[in-house]
């Protein structure tokens, strides 16, 4: 018989769509389990925990079959110490949800020789969601250091950590230590997330870079531990977008932007943060460094933001004469341009008497750097700055007190300059030797520092050169203690 009844059909209609909603939420949970349930130990897949027997063909392996599964994937490295000669994991993959869980330690050779023709100890590339969680990767690099130290000819040193060309990873909780050289570098990536990041090496350990950022944009490095020999965060070129927050540095050389104008034509730095971290002991706190030659590199819109200093030697540096063992120099002018770097809430104690030390091109200044609420202190009294073509501005209480030349009022200086000089001019009892002295000093000011070449070509075109010669005494008198 034919059902009509019109609250039987939708009775039913209603059974029928919930029991569907019941087996499509069967299915997801199902499905969840067998994702989560793809997870390859490599003990079970043949590893031994006994830091002796190499797990790298077991390692290999087991990426092979995580990266080839269509559902997510979990690589298990248990508790114990697991010897690794050298490992690659390429991509692409199957899935976008790989994840590395580590409970034990990975540690390389002690032999430098057995990285001596690897770049990298561990690496990754080409892979689009990457998670390498806990766990201790030991780069076993005292030996090489030592061998550095010694002054014989010995291995350039393995990365231990590498990721290349890949997007969408995140690293939680991993520590890097003993690196032969950089501990971790991430190139050529975008979408990266570095959280509780701890670094250890020795103070004296040569060129142990605690995380290497370069051609990578959209990159987080949050609460994380650096002590080393070398910078605790060194930016290269083609970096974009970089948030650093919540870093503790120290030993070692600093937070650097750079080296940059290693090449003449490479890519610049652009939207940099640093904020609310610690330096200690380190050789440098903020630095912007590069090579003295032509360049087109760049560094601009940084931000240096709630930091405190703790007998760091040079707290707040910029660098454009870099060369660190002062051997085989360029000896040239940087092409660098270093444009927009602020400077706020900057404070603490500096280990040497120049706390701000900007040393910039002299064809291409520094300009628009911005000084906010810095008090940095040097053997309990105020520190001193140092400024070469440096320009910007300063607001609150900034100790040192600032260097900076400010141009954002450079007419009415030259118009100021004119009148002061004119009325100088003027004066018989300025003696002759005095004028001369005047004019020579501002006419090095001027030329060097102030007005641009063409305003004094205008004054040498014209009838005007008592005028010419009056803002140059003006300036000099201005600029005299």
């Amino acid at each position: 018989m034919l059902i009509t009844n019109p609250c039987i059909i939708k009775f039913s209609s209603a059974l029928l769509v919930t029991f569907h909603v019941f087996l499509s939420l069967q299915l997801l949970f199902f499905n969840h389990a067998l994702a989560a349930e793809l997870t390859f130990n490599i003990i079970s897949l043949g590893a031994k925990p006994d830091g002796k027997t190499d797990a790298s063909s077991v390692l290999q392996m087991t990426w092979a079959k995580a990266c080839d599964s269509s559902t997510p994937a979990t690589i298990y490295v248990p508790d114990g110490i697991f010897y690794v000669r050298s490992v690659s994991f390429n991509g692409p993959c199957k899935n976008n949800v790989i994840t590395v869980l580590i409970d034990g330690t990975l540690v390389a050779s002690s032999d430098i020789q057995v990285l001596a023709k690897t770049k990298s100890w561990i690496e990754f590339s080409h892979i689009d969601g990457l998670s390498i969680t806990g766990g201790t990767i030991d780069g076993q690099g005292t030996a090489l250091w030592n061998c550095k130290h010694s002054g014989k000819s010995c291995p350039v040193g393995a990365t231990s950590l590498q990721i290349n060309d890949a997007q969408n990873v995140n690293i939680n909780g991993l520590s890097s230590i003993n690196s032969q050289k950089f501990n971790i570098v991430v190139h050529g990536c975008q979408n990266v997330h570095m959280t509780r990041v701890n670094v250890s090496a020795a103070d004296d350990s040569p060129n142990t870079d605690g995380i290497h950022v370069q051609q990578s944009s959209d990159v987080t490095i949050l609460n994380s531990s650096i002590s080393n020999g070398d910078d605790c965060i060194s930016i290269s070129p083609g970096t974009s977008n970089l948030w650093m927050e919540s870093i503790t540095c120290g030993p070692g050389h600093g937070i650097s932007i750079g080296s940059l104008g290693i090449k003449a034509e490479e890519d610049g730095v652009h939207n940099v943060t640093l904020t609310l971290s610690t330096f200690t002991g380190t050789q440098n706190g903020v630095r912007i460094k590069s090579w003295g030659r032509p360049s087109r590199g760049f560094a601009t819109k940084v931000y240096f933001q709630h930091i405190i200093m703790d007998n760091v030697k040079n707290p707040i540096i910029i660098d454009q004469n870099y060369c660190p063992h002062e051997t085989d120099c360029p000896g040239q002018t940087s092409g660098v341009k270093v444009i927009e770097v602020t400077y706020e809430d900057i404070k603490g104690t500096s280990a040497t008497e120049i706390a701000i030390n900007f040393d910039c091109s002299p064809i291409n200044h520094c300009t628009g750097l911005s000084m906010k609420d810095i008090n940095l202190t040097y053997e309990n009294h105020i520190a001193k700055a140092s400024c070469k073509n440096a320009e910007g501005t300063t607001s609150g209480v900034v100790e040192p007190s600032g260097c900076l030349a400010d141009k954002s009022n450079f007419w009415q200086n030259v118009l100021n300059a004119i009148t002061v000089g004119t009325q100088h001019a003027l004066d018989p009892l300025t003696t002759v030797k005095a004028r001369v002295n005047n004019i020579g000093k501002a006419s090095a000011l001027i030329q060097h520092e102030w007005c641009p070449k063409s305003f004094f070509t205008l004054f040498a075109d014209v009838d005007t050169q008592a005028i010419y010669k009056s803002a140059k005494v003006g300036l000099a008198l201005a600029f005299e203690p």
